[in-house]
């Protein structure tokens, strides 16, 4: 059998495999450009998604600069990795987490995580029915950027006479949720950086922060990612999950993801967050600039 003949052939079994819609043929240009942007992206999610920076303030920045806006199925896709990354690095503490109940501690942080990812759900329901959704353009991330800035500094400018504790109160439950919900609502806001600091304001050790806003995240950002998954296969863009490109960007995404998380944990141990405010600060006053002169929008 012709090499074209072989070539048509597979084509033609690709066509009556069950997947949820038609797999597109690009040619080689488009598979390298395509790859190499699914690879960008991928780093720039996982590596921001855990960090007080804001990730999809950065995809909306990347997707401007590389003027490849994706389909949602594929912003989930990469969203999904840094999730699985998250989870793999608390496994042992979401064991016992599950199997350790009878134990009151354990028991009883538990209960303050189901709580804090109740009301970030509840919340988050209420904010998507009343239309507040992210806007798809740079300048409102420059400006949470550089709020956010502020607010880091002086968040740890008022940590230095505080005193902390690695207990968890109501309190610090409800505002890690209040944390997350304001990044699914501004641009630019960081989640788990609005719910770490929330928590460090309300004197929770700064380890002990990173610790709850990650476990907190990982329902919220699970529960999330399904809903807009069951959307996307919705809106017949299941098979975007099925491509190259969002397969290597979830692998990249996860990745770099999994080497973000061990290493902010590391670094929180001994290190306060006022070097992300000025790197937020940097960044926002670039986008700002970039935006005045027309380079984004």
């Amino acid at each position: 059998m012709s090499g074209g003949g072989v070539k048509a052939n597979f084509a033609s079994c690709l066509q009556w495999m069950p997947w949820p819609g038609p797999l597109p043929i690009p040619s080689s240009f488009s598979i390298f450009s395509g790859m190499l942007d699914a690879i960008i992206l991928g780093l720039v999610e996982g590596f921001t998604e855990f960090l007080p920076v804001s990730s999809t303030g950065h995809l909306l920045i990347a997707q401007a600069i590389l003027k490849t806006p994706q389909s949602q199925a594929f912003n989930i896709a990469i969203q999904m990795g840094p999730i699985l990354a998250v989870t793999a690095v608390f496994w042992r503490h979401l064991w016992e987490l599950a199997t350790g109940l009878k134990k009151p501690a354990i028991r009883d942080e538990a209960i303050k995580i189901c709580a804090s990812f109740g009301l970030t759900g509840v919340a988050g329901l209420m904010a998507k029915k009343l239309g507040m959704e992210l806007p798809e353009s740079v300048f409102p991330v420059a400006i949470a950027t550089l709020l956010g800035a502020f607010v880091i500094f002086w968040a740890e400018n008022k940590a230095k006479s505080g005193v902390f504790s690695d207990k968890i109160t109501w309190a610090v439950v409800v505002a890690v949720a209040a944390g997350q919900v304001l990044a699914m609502v501004f641009p630019g806001t960081s989640r788990s950086g609005a719910a770490i600091i929330a928590a460090l304001l309300l004197g929770l050790a700064r380890p002990a922060a990173v610790r709850f806003a990650f476990l907190v995240g990982i329902p919220t950002l699970l529960s999330a990612g399904c809903l807009e998954l069951k959307d996307a296969f919705e809106k017949g863009q299941g098979a975007t999950l099925l491509t190259p490109e969002s397969l290597v960007a979830f692998a990249v995404a996860t990745l770099t993801a999994w080497l973000s998380v061990v290493w902010l944990l590391k670094f929180v141990q001994t290190r306060n967050f006022v070097p992300f405010a000025w790197y937020r600060l940097a960044l926002g006053f670039v986008l700002v600039g970039l935006v005045g002169f027309g380079v984004l929008q």
